[in-house]
């Protein structure tokens, strides 16, 4: 049974994040809900689930019999393979990997076979003519569409999300369930068809849906401190836990957004974190701070409770 990852408290400066080391020897889950879907006769589509906060996971290892193809970020869940053989069957496996450089056991393989390929093929399908919605939740949508046609056949077809691609579905299903979302929230999705030769279609129909109101996760980050020193005021903070690592955030000052807070790649917290920003105001001067958080979906959390704090000289 994998621990509770340990409280980890950044060395930041506001140009430079580095992590400390944690003495984490423990790796992290495997990767859940790993998919294979051929996109075109020489591309191969590869999507998995989020790993849970508690694991910590850095980045996402994705292989190709056993060969190592593709490093990825921890918010990327999804993968195009390409340059793959037309009529070719492939297996892909994953693995998770946290800061400390422990990595998860092997996802269970997935096996897909690419379609035959159609020699100059130029022509896209045709955009899926209708596009539906409905809320299964606060945090669930079913998107429904109609299929597309194509003069070879389309191989799959491409959700998007405001523009961003967040699923890909197989030849044969003209529905899905997108999971994941914020309560109470608008969303935006489109459906584009792809066929063997990875020519795309326009947009279907846009369709807009918003979330009704529920218990989602507590989107704002908790026990907020502002403590004042020369020229300086330091933060300290714990990220919501929202199902995915927290790299974003927004800082308000006054209530008025002053920076956007950044982690990078093998420093982001996964329990208490702390920023230092520089304070060039004169000493006595009052400031009232709050931060939220970038959510998985694109969209800003709530933010968390205010805190008043008077600079020192």
């Amino acid at each position: 049974m994998r621990r509770t990852a340990p409280t980890l408290v950044l060395c930041l400066a506001v140009t430079a994040l580095t992590a400390c080391s944690s003495g984490d020897t423990d790796p992290p889950s495997v990767p859940a809900g790993l998919t294979a879907q051929a996109g075109s006769a020489t591309s191969v589509h590869v999507m998995w689930n989020t790993a849970p906060v508690r694991d910590g996971v850095s980045g996402y290892q994705v292989f190709q019999a056993g060969r190592l193809v593709r490093e990825l970020p921890p918010e990327k869940t999804m993968v195009d393979i390409t340059g793959l053989a037309p009529q070719t069957a492939y297996a892909f496996t994953v693995r998770a990997k946290d800061a400390a450089g422990n990595r998860s056991a092997s996802a269970p393989e997935v096996q897909v076979s690419t379609p035959a390929a159609t020699a100059e093929d130029r022509r896209a399908p045709t955009a899926p003519p209708t596009t539906t919605a409905a809320a299964t939740g606060p945090q669930g949508v079913r998107l429904s569409w109609t299929a597309a046609t194509d003069d070879t056949g389309v191989t799959a077809y491409d959700v998007y999300q405001s523009g961003i691609r967040i699923h890909t579905a197989g030849s044969g299903e003209t529905s899905t369930t997108l999971a994941g979302l914020q309560p109470e929230t608008p969303y935006t999705f489109t459906v584009r068809a792809r066929d063997g030769a990875d020519n795309s279609s326009a947009d279907g129909p846009a369709v807009q849906v918003t979330t009704p109101p529920g218990r989602g996760p507590d989107t704002a980050p908790t026990g907020l401190e502002a403590a004042p020193s020369p020229g300086a005021v330091t933060l300290t903070w714990t990220a919501p836990d929202t199902g995915r690592e927290t790299r974003e955030y927004e800082l308000y000052v006054n209530g008025q957004p002053t920076t956007v807070i950044q982690f990078g790649e093998g420093a982001v917290p996964t329990g208490r974190a702390e920023y230092r920003i520089t304070a060039t105001a004169p000493a006595g001067t009052e400031w009232n701070v709050k931060l939220r958080a970038r959510l998985p979906d694109g969209n800003w959390g709530a933010f968390s409770p205010e805190r008043r704090v008077v600079l020192t000289g």
